[in-house]
């Protein structure tokens, strides 16, 4: 009885442990949100290494599809409407892709997000695709990474890096007018929400 109780109680343990810890991921996956504009933007991407391998050409075969990072396909969140590289996109979640090739990059935003890596992939479900430069870093980017560099309250560059190339495509909400209109009348109405709060106390 006293062995059956510890095993019981040995399983368990086990358990709870497994359940707080895993296995190092070989591309770990990372998640990035940011404000931009009104709303905001969520990124859910892997994170392959170099490791030693030729990626662009190789490993990423040039002008042929990929996933943009590694294992399920790599997910974008618009809280709101925006220009992604100078084509509207409503709100809403996308599968990210690239088509690479050595001197620029497509760039793609596919209904369905719930893939694994590109392997079922449909150009029929393309929302948008735009063409960018790629740059050459200095330094090796050792692991992919997807960021997002404001330009300024309502702007920002998506910037895709790994190894030795990088790409980046501009964000701007899709009607800046309506935006600025908006701001400017959120910040009135913070403006007296604080001076009501000042004649209080």
């Amino acid at each position: 009885m006293k062995k059956l109780l510890f095993a019981v109680c040995l399983s368990a343990s086990v358990f709870s442990f497994a359940q707080e810890y895993s296995v190092p991921a070989a591309s770990p996956r990372q998640k990035v949100e940011q404000q931009f504009s009104m709303s905001k933007i969520t990124i859910d991407y892997g994170r392959p290494g170099v490791k030693g391998r030729k990626i662009f050409g190789e490993l990423v075969p040039y002008g042929q599809i990929w996933r943009a990072g590694a294992n399920s396909s790599t997910k974008i969140t618009f809280g709101q409407s925006v220009n992604f590289g100078g084509k509207i996109v409503q709100a809403g979640t996308y599968g990210l892709f690239i088509v690479p090739t050595e001197k620029e990059w497509k760039v793609i935003l596919n209904k369905d997000f719930q893939q694994w890596g590109a392997f079922t992939y449909d150009p029929k479900q393309d929302v948008v695709d735009i063409t960018v430069p790629v740059n050459k870093l200095a330094d090796k980017q050792e692991w992919f990474e997807i960021t997002l560099n404001p330009t300024d309250e309502n702007s920002a560059n998506l910037v895709l890096k790994w190894d030795y190339a990088q790409a980046e495509v501009p964000l701007k909400p899709s009607k800046p007018d309506a935006v600025t209109k908006i701001a400017e009348k959120l910040k009135e109405i913070k403006k007296i929400e604080s001076d009501a709060a000042k004649t209080k106390s």
